[in-house]
């Protein structure tokens, strides 16, 4: 992708990225939250998929979003879904469409890793453009649920049939402040 003259590359991340991120996630957000997040979900074994956006002029790191594994029913069985959750992108590269690319090259991946659901805590008007809906996630079983638990069906927009059971995010979550 080119913006403002520069172009940004979209990947997986790689174990050397794990620095950058971790610094990435730091400058970003006002406190260490989302850095501890993402270290834990590695720790635990709970990271599905890591994207990253690189300056490929400069070779920085300047963006990242994360999907986890969350353990999601509907109608009694366990389906395949995914948390995302964080996204950063740095100050001098947002607004140029940088954390849409990263959503959108994720989204693109889990969906071909058969993933069904995808849930984000986060502002409908920002991601209802990727497909996420408040009314995909009601009745499930959350401590998140509410307005800003938006969740979208990843299999071709089908969302499965059947009585909304637990939506449960890694335990990672649960240590957030």
């Amino acid at each position: 992708m080119s913006t403002a003259g520069v172009t940004i590359a979209i990947r997986p991340a790689a174990g050397g990225d794990v620095a950058a991120i971790d610094a990435l996630l730091r400058a970003v957000f006002p406190r260490a939250d989302e850095a501890d997040l993402v270290r834990q979900l590695c720790v635990d074994g709970d990271m599905v998929l890591m994207m990253v956006a690189m300056d490929e002029e400069s070779g920085v790191l300047v963006g990242a979003v994360a999907f986890s594994r969350m353990a999601v029913e509907v109608g009694g069985k366990a389906i395949a879904a995914v948390a995302l959750a964080p996204v950063a992108v740095a100050v001098g590269y947002r607004r140029q469409g940088v954390a849409e690319a990263l959503i959108q090259a994720g989204i693109e991946r889990i969906e071909a890793a058969r993933v069904v659901l995808c849930f984000v805590l986060g502002e409908s008007a920002f991601y209802e453009r990727f497909g996420f809906h408040a009314d995909y996630a009601k009745n499930f079983d959350s401590p998140y649920a509410g307005e800003h638990l938006l969740a979208m069906p990843v299999q071709g927009g089908l969302m499965p049939c059947g009585a909304r059971g637990a939506a449960t995010h890694a335990a990672a979550f649960a240590r957030l402040g």
